[in-house]
């Protein structure tokens, strides 16, 4: 039976015997220490109780007062709608129409959000229990959205529209992934660095719950400090400072972050001797990548998760750790491959918003190709619906050529395309430095690992203006945009 998240620290502090002194969440204006945890939490819950509060949108940079805010929620029972402030100001009306929001807590907003979202203009007051936040009433619908029975928090995904889905899920869900993570990570009372936004689903878990499960500390920078700018700029030099000046013992990293950290590394950088364990998720890394990291002394270990199971399903960890593969299925979940697809049957979401058919689903088609060794490690090999089929009829997965070519540190994007044609292409980065003869040379290097039927015959450089529109809120390649984009090129050139 689930436990509110007093209890649970309650629960934790008698497992780990932690110091009450000791740092539970801090940031560069405030620590809060474990013996005030529990009345931090709720002092926020009492407040947004008092605002009458049901469901409650929070937009906000990486913070202490978003950890409280997030786990005061729960304890008021308050459904939580997180989102990414990288969201347009269309996607947020989208998901605060669809989720039905009634009040909304931010650190700043820009103005086409509050146009966006027709925000009451005599709210905006600051929280007296997480003072660096405003709360501001929304026009109540007359009928707010039916919701599955049990939801606790909204997580919706950027995906490959404009439009984004919103995952629901219980508070139950959310604290099993937590709990299964820190019995598969297997650190005691870590210091949790976390660099992606909390309004991403596997740093709200994973690192915010695990650490605290595990007795541990979360340390929160600002979208400034980790050099971080939107969803895809990034300043490499203050993103290492960030580490280095925070010494975590973990950190969740997605591919491109990985990338920076292994090209840092390679060029003298010193990662922390604290590090222990670096998770990468978000989409498929190339093994070579994983290697170059293990052997610069980064600590890396790459997991596999959807949102409607809550983020991670599988994972790799420092007893059981094959580079190529997704790890072991945690021991939560239950999955099978069917078909070549990979099938989650527990624990599942609730359903989308808006969607009842969805409803009290029992299993999860995740749409990825997949395969589990007789060691029990998760393969994942591309998505269901992205194969590409050549001229010839061969079927390549683009997210296993594209893993390959984004194994160095060469490329910082790359999307390979090729539907129907007799040899693939890859579109990639418009780097000045990038010579054409490196270009080659690397692909050549990983054409030699590749079948003949998957290897790159061509590429294209593409600059930051027409990337820019192929490209998901979070930097997701939208490949039908992708492959439309390349026809049109293809036809230009020929009539040329």
């Amino acid at each position: 039976m689930w436990t509110k998240p007093l209890s649970k620290f309650a629960t934790a502090q008698r497992r780990h015997a932690i110091d009450p002194t000791a740092v539970a969440l801090s940031d560069s204006a405030r620590q809060v220490s474990w013996a005030q945890l529990a009345e931090a939490v709720e002092a926020v819950a009492a407040e947004l109780s008092s605002l009458r509060i049901k469901r409650l949108a929070l937009v906000a940079d990486n913070s202490v007062d978003w950890a409280l805010i997030d786990l005061a929620a729960q304890q008021a029972e308050i459904v939580l709608i997180p989102l990414p402030n990288f969201f347009t100001a269309a996607q947020a009306r989208h998901s605060a129409q669809a989720a039905g929001v009634d009040y909304l807590i931010a650190d700043q907003l820009p103005l086409a959000w509050l146009q966006a979202l027709a925000l009451q203009a005599n709210t905006g007051q600051p929280l007296s229990a997480a003072p660096r936040m405003s709360g501001y009433r929304l026009a109540v619908a007359t009928q707010r959205p039916e919701l599955p029975r049990g939801c606790q928090k909204i997580t919706f995904t950027s995906g490959s529209t404009g439009a984004p889905k919103g995952v629901c899920l219980t508070a139950e869900h959310q604290w099993q992934v937590a709990e299964s993570l820190a019995d598969a990570i297997g650190l005691n009372k870590p210091r949790h660095l976390g660099l992606l936004p909390l309004a991403t689903l596997l740093e709200n878990i994973a690192g915010i719950y695990t650490p605290l499960w595990c007795g541990g500390s979360v340390c929160f920078a600002a979208a400034s400090e980790r050099g971080l700018s939107g969803s895809s700029e990034l300043s490499p030099e203050r993103l290492l400072d960030c580490i280095a000046s925070r010494q975590p013992d973990s950190l969740i990293a997605i591919p491109a972050l990985l990338t920076l950290l292994v090209a840092a590394a390679e060029q003298g950088w010193q990662p922390p001797t604290t590090l222990k364990f670096i998770a990468v998720g978000g989409a498929r890394t190339a093994p070579q990548l994983i290697t170059a990291a293990a052997r610069l002394g980064l600590p890396v270990y790459e997991g596999y998760g959807l949102s409607e199971c809550g983020s991670v399903v599988a994972l790799n960890r420092p007893a059981a750790n094959l580079a190529g593969s997704a790890g072991k299925i945690l021991d939560h979940c239950q999955v099978r491959v069917e078909n070549g697809q990979l099938v989650i049957e527990r624990p599942c979401f609730l359903g989308y918003v808006g969607d009842r058919a969805s409803w009290g689903a029992i299993e999860v088609a995740s749409g990825d190709l997949a395969s589990l060794d007789e060691a029990g490690f998760l393969t994942i090999r591309g998505r269901k619906n992205h194969l590409l089929i050549t001229s010839f009829g061969r079927n390549v997965s683009p997210e296993w050529v594209e893993s390959l070519l984004l194994g160095g540190t060469l490329l910082r994007r790359c999307v390979v395309v090729g539907d129907a044609q007799p040899q693939l292409t890859a579109l990639i980065d418009n780097q000045p430095s990038l010579s054409d003869r490196a270009i080659e040379d690397w692909l050549a290097r990983c054409n030699a690992e590749l079948p003949d039927y998957a290897q790159v015959h061509h590429w294209i450089r593409l600059d930051e203006r027409q990337w820019q529109p192929l490209l998901t809120a979070n930097g997701r390649p939208r490949r039908a945009l992708i492959q439309t984009f390349f026809n049109r090129l293809t036809t230009i050139e020929e009539t040329q």
